[in-house]
């Protein structure tokens, strides 16, 4: 599998050529074009949520269900892929290690990496804001999109983020969600709002715009229907 990310920064595309018999799996809605040879179908979220019934039950508490699932029959397929948002597009690729992603920063992954929907360490926080987080092992690659700009942060001891804007982290960090001020109040006023602050070492993923203030503040100036 080749993956080649285009149109860098603000909008880019994800280039992904896959050989024959293998496969990518990629959240539902986000294919641009592909080979006319590629098998399309699309398959329930898997992970420790139980099957079927786990997984109708995540889609009733306001979770992503349904992922494509491209499959190649000659070589040298291509897809094309890209978020709904536009942002950039990088690779990060999987050894063993487990991966903490937000969901809607899930793009696409090689079909030997594993996911589970529900992170509860955060799901838990953020549920208020429909924002869901998932747990990547496995081997290979997974491709992460971003709001605006993405970047790596090295922590190595301890690191503050604003959690609207964490793409991903690594499970080798420890956390601690709290407040950006040192009052509940004066955090949401100064429009903070939640932080979270990473401990050890690992790497953390950040997008430069925040997509749940963007909304409101494009919903504030939408006419009433």
């Amino acid at each position: 599998m080749d993956i080649q990310i285009l149109q860098q920064p603000e909008s880019a595309i994800a280039k992904i050529t896959i050989e024959q018999n293998e496969e990518l799996i990629a959240e539902a809605g986000t294919m641009i074009a592909m080979s006319d040879f590629i098998n399309v179908s699309t398959t329930l979220r898997q992970g420790k949520g139980g099957g079927i019934m786990g997984g109708f039950k995540r889609m009733l508490a306001g979770e992503s269900l349904f992922l494509s699932v491209f499959r190649c029959y000659q070589p040298q397929g291509e897809v094309f892929l890209a978020p709904s948002l536009m942002g950039d597009i990088i690779t990060y690729e999987m050894q063993g290690q487990e991966l903490i992603v937000q969901s809607a920063s899930y793009l696409a992954s090689a079909s030997t990496v594993d996911m589970d929907l529900g992170f509860q360490g955060f799901k838990s926080f953020f549920s208020g804001e429909s924002i869901f987080w998932l747990s990547i092992t496995g081997y290979g690659p997974v491709i992460l999109s971003s709001f605006g700009a993405i970047y790596e942060i090295d922590v190595d001891g301890e690191y503050i983020v604003d959690t609207g804007h964490i793409v991903a982290f690594e499970r080798s960090l420890d956390f601690r969600i709290g407040k950006a001020n040192s009052s509940w109040l004066g955090a949401f006023l100064g429009g903070e709002g939640l932080i979270c602050r990473f401990f050890g070492q690992g790497k953390v993923y950040c997008q430069t715009h925040n997509p749940g203030n963007f909304g409101r503040l494009i919903g504030s100036r939408l006419p009433e229907r």
